[in-house]
């Protein structure tokens, strides 16, 4: 496969990844290409942002739970057909997972994808020591090929001509300079941006005006040349396995709507492949279950922004609570798992588990490594995988709950619930990692 394709990278957090890519996105699509978002690493926000400026569904390349070998397969899945890929990294370019070296890092995938680099600088407080920061950036590892820079955050015209002087020594060319202005307005709260599907039209005026302001402060043209230099991939597509026709497609309902964001777009196609007929409803406005619902897939989210609105929604609480009570698969991951609880922040949830949720000031962040403990409607005992936690609640569980996961990294411990046919855990998994999970799980709805 040959899609020209960028990695939009940067130093470090907060120089302006997100809104160059997602500007870079909306500004290419507005030129009417076809345009594949992807987002490194665990992140679901961003990739909603992505959506928004290309309207093809955001992906994440995540090298440490899907492992190298399928980054390029997984890529090449989602830009088939496109005239364009556009990859925003993760923190800064050679960061990745804590004690793995260079694995789940943005170079890393920029090496699996053989794909240039733009990198993203921060270049205010500075002026001849940016080609210092750039030089050794681009130095650092011979196999990252960095093909260019833009300039973030500039405060003037000659701030902009000392910027480029310093940098002509360094080789790289300066694709884009933005100017130091007022931050667009995307407003973030305790884990990270607000994601779209809560502010629909704030958020499109702001994916506009990244648009706008790489428009005006990018060359596009250079940019796009920059991609078409990227080498064809060998990898074949990631495919979801289909599975031999059924008679009878069990409806697996997911839950939606501003509280339940967080999703990989890989897991409906899998559950798709496997049979299912895959329905979204939304537990913030829909009071019954999708008709002639068989299983239920809850992923993450913000419930405890939507707690009150979620608990007052009382005939969906009943409605879950007794399709689990009847032995049906529901599986919960991180938000699932609360709206399942006894209560979140002292408001009634499903009363599916016995146990109690509530905010918290630690933030839970990390990758895990996982051993399924007990048999569930996702995996056999013994089944590994490797997810990620993120979140500020705690979760104080009743005596004789059944654990979902034994977990081996950073620390040894048990999590989550298995019970009858529900699932229910912190952890978030990619399921093309072990598309025997989806299988599995529209094999027990089918009873």
């Amino acid at each position: 496969m040959s899609v020209p394709r960028l990695v939009i990278a940067a130093p470090a957090s907060g120089s302006g990844k997100t809104t160059v890519a997602t500007g870079l996105m909306a500004a290419f699509a507005g030129r009417g290409l076809a345009v594949s978002p992807h987002k490194v690493g665990p992140d679901y926000i961003d990739p909603g942002y992505h959506a928004l400026a290309t309207g093809r569904p955001g992906r994440n390349l995540d090298a440490y739970m899907c492992g190298p070998d399928l980054i390029a397969p997984l890529f090449t899945h989602g830009a088939s057909g496109c005239d364009l890929a556009v990859v925003e990294g993760v923190m800064g370019l050679y960061d990745g997972a804590s004690g793995q070296g260079e694995l789940a890092s943005t170079a890393q995938v920029s090496k699996l994808l053989r794909a240039p680099v733009v990198l993203v600088v921060d270049a205010s407080s500075q002026s001849r020591s940016v080609a210092a920061l750039v030089h050794g950036f681009a130095s650092w590892d011979p196999e990252v090929r960095i093909g260019g820079v833009i300039l973030n955050k500039v405060a003037s015209d000659r701030h902009e001509a000392l910027l480029r002087e310093a940098l002509d020594e360094s080789g790289l060319p300066v694709l884009g300079v933005l100017r130091r202005a007022p931050q667009v307005a995307t407003p973030s709260r305790h884990l990270g941006l607000v994601p779209v599907a809560e502010r629909q039209t704030d958020a499109l005026d702001a994916v506009r005006a990244m648009g706008d302001r790489v428009r005006e402060g990018c060359d596009l043209d250079a940019l796009m040349a920059l991609a078409r230099s990227a080498p064809e991939l060998s990898d074949e597509a990631w495919e979801p396995e289909p599975q031999p026709s059924p008679e009878v497609r069990p409806v697996v309902a997911v839950a939606g709507g501003a509280a339940f964001t967080f999703a990989y777009a890989e897991h409906a196609e899998l559950l798709t492949a496997a049979g299912a007929e895959v329905v979204v409803f939304d537990p913030l406005r829909d009071e019954k279950l999708p008709p002639g619902t068989a299983g239920l897939v809850i992923g993450g989210g913000f419930p405890e922004v939507y707690a009150p609105e979620l608990s007052a929604n009382e005939p969906l609480r009943r409605a879950v609570t007794d399709l689990a009570l009847s032995g049906a698969p529901v599986a919960a991951e991180c938000a699932g798992l609360l709206y399942l609880a006894r209560e979140l922040d002292g408001r009634p949830m499903c009363g599916v588990l016995d146990a109690s949720a509530r905010m918290s000031e630690r933030l839970t962040l990390g990758y895990r490594q996982a051993v399924a403990v007990s048999d569930s409607v996702l995996a056999v005992a013994g089944t590994r995988l490797r997810g990620h936690e993120f979140h500020r609640t705690v979760l104080e569980p009743g005596a004789g709950a059944t654990p979902a996961w034994g977990l081996h990294q950073p620390e040894r411990r048990v999590e989550g619930f298995v019970q009858q046919g529900v699932h229910a855990s912190y952890l978030h998994t990619h399921w093309a990692a072990e598309p025997g999970v989806a299988r599995r799980f529209v094999e027990q709805c089918r009873g």
